[in-house]
């Protein structure tokens, strides 16, 4: 019996960090795509009201005020007592680990990178928000208990297959596409902020916001020097995509991880160099994700 569950597990592991690139109808493969980078930019929006290092707890705002929901108004009383007594008084260890998991869902859906791990924590992350603030006022419970059942199509669905990580790592599809798309996006991104930022002080604080509150779509803060990452994460990745060298993918990799490890050092704490939030350190590691996969591919074939 140990061995079976041995095995089991094993197996179970492997078609997690699998690509979810099975062999389906076209337009099925792109129905779940869509549905998988809405879900992305889902995450990707909610990320930027995660601080640290109290995450809210001083001001009863942001995580530590939502999270306290599941004492004051409890949707299953088990999960309220964990949060009483063990989640709130943690705040601070608790509030990095939520913002580090709904980071990378963020990334991870946006990108199509190991899709099925994406899913089953979107499940698990789903419902454990549902179960703090599902009876909470002004909240409707359906709408996390749907949040939770579209990870599960995305985790048992062929979601990467179409213009996604898992498509490259699956040879299903080149990088080429991928990259060029994500290439242009970070150009105009940069190109926006650059406008909108260019008379004010180079390291300012807060910089230009690239998205609104409605319609709930942020691709994230930043000043002028961020602006100029995002324009040299873009132009290096457009040129790995179009094979002149493949190696500037790995360029992007760097830039992008680099820029977003310097705003989770910074938010919250002082004043970040890029001026953004953790919303851009989540498209910035989106970035460097897909200049990973164009830098590991290059522009080879996929496969027949």
């Amino acid at each position: 019996m140990p061995e079976m569950v041995r095995e089991t597990t094993r197996t179970s592991a492997r078609w997690l960090l699998a690509p979810a690139a099975d062999d389906v109808p076209r337009p099925q493969a792109a129905g779940a795509a869509l549905l998988r980078v809405l879900l992305g930019a889902m995450w990707l929006y909610n990320v930027a009201w995660k601080r640290p290092p109290d995450f809210g707890e001083d001001t009863d705002k942001g995580l530590f005020h939502f999270t306290s929901f599941a004492v004051s108004d409890p949707v299953f009383p088990p999960y309220s007592w964990v949060v009483e007594h063990g989640v709130l008084p943690r705040i601070e260890v608790f509030g990095w680990a939520v913002l580090l998991v709904e980071t990378a869902l963020a990334v991870l859906l946006l990108t199509g990178a190991w899709v099925r791990l994406a899913g089953l924590l979107g499940v698990a992350q789903s419902l454990a928000i549902g179960l703090s603030v599902a009876y909470a006022p002004h909240e409707w419970p359906w709408a996390y208990w749907l949040m939770a059942g579209a990870h599960v199509a995305i985790l048992f669905s062929s979601a990467g297959r179409v213009f996604a990580v898992d498509a490259v790592r699956s040879r299903a599809a080149s990088a080429r596409i991928l990259g060029l798309v994500w290439g242009a996006v970070a150009v105009v991104a940069g190109a926006v902020t650059v406008g909108y930022t260019a008379g004010d002080d180079v390291l300012e604080a807060r910089g230009h916001r690239l998205g609104s509150t409605d319609p709930s779509f942020d691709l994230g803060t930043y000043n002028l020097v961020g602006g100029l990452v995002l324009l040299a994460a873009g132009a290096l990745l457009l040129a790995a995509a179009r094979g002149r060298p493949a190696a500037a993918g790995w360029g992007t990799a760097g830039l992008g991880l680099a820029a977003a490890v310097s705003l989770f050092a910074q938010i919250g704490f002082t004043d970040p160099l890029l001026g953004g939030t953790a919303t851009s350190a989540a498209f910035l590691l989106s970035l460097a994700a897909v200049g990973a996969a164009v830098g590991a591919a290059g522009r080879s074939a996929p496969r027949p």
